[in-house]
């Protein structure tokens, strides 16, 4: 059986494989992809508030994330990336969206140096194929007073039936094949991980889909989708 990493690498080639399948429907809000478009606004919201929180920035400003350096994990087609751009993040010019897109991975990047204000881990470390690995690499580009949010599933019995049973396979939500229950992480793994890097989680939540409303909220319910926040201290 071919392996599905390289010596080294946190990259998980059957994963990649998968998603790559996909590439072509990223944007389509009506495709495979639609739950994702769903789930955009939710985080957007959370990211922005968390970065004006933690900066002193006013959320009230259209371009209230201007200056900062921020770096978006596997970024899915640039569906939250283009987004924050439009806030001022990313090197967005006034007129225009301009995303650095680059294909490599956080090892690379890591590699070359580079530090950001916000590193974004969204919906990505339930793929990786060493958890440690990617967490490091990407702790390893928060600069000093910043930030890393990370969002993934919890490993409970409740997301197993709600996010592969239910959304995967009765709902249909996603396709087939999109994650794997043995690769998600628990809120302490996650915090240890982060932790072990020398950041320090300052908020953790969950987020819900509310069927009525039909539209994904923060909730206080981490049992299957959460999002974490760990800063890094001032040098």
């Amino acid at each position: 059986m071919a392996s599905r990493t390289k010596r080294g690498s946190s990259v998980d080639e059957v994963e990649v494989a998968h998603f790559s399948a996909y590439a072509a429907e990223w944007w389509d809000p009506r495709g495979r992809m639609a739950m994702l478009h769903k789930f955009n606004p939710v985080r957007l919201a959370f990211i922005k508030q968390a970065a004006c929180r933690h900066f002193g920035r006013d959320e009230r400003r259209l371009d209230t994330l201007a200056g900062l350096r921020m770096l978006d994990i596997g970024c899915g087609g640039g569906i939250l990336s283009e987004p924050l751009a439009r806030l001022g993040a990313l090197h967005a010019a006034a007129a225009s969206i301009a995303v650095d897109y680059r294909a490599t991975t956080a090892e690379a990047l890591a590699d070359e140096d580079e530090r950001f204000d916000v590193v974004l881990a969204m919906e990505v470390v339930e793929h990786v194929a060493d958890l440690a690995l990617f967490i490091g690499r990407c702790a390893k580009m928060v600069g000093p007073g910043g930030l890393m949010i990370t969002a993934t599933l919890n490993r409970t019995l409740k997301s197993f039936a709600l996010a592969i049973l239910g959304a995967e396979y009765v709902l249909r939500w996603l396709p087939r094949g999109t994650h794997r229950w043995d690769k998600f992480v628990t809120p302490n793994e996650l915090e240890a991980a982060l932790e072990g890097q020398g950041l320090r989680v300052i908020d953790e939540t969950g987020i819900v889909y509310n069927l009525l409303a039909d539209r994904w909220e923060i909730s206080s319910d981490t049992a299957v989708n959460y999002i974490t926040v760990a800063e890094r201290a001032l040098a």
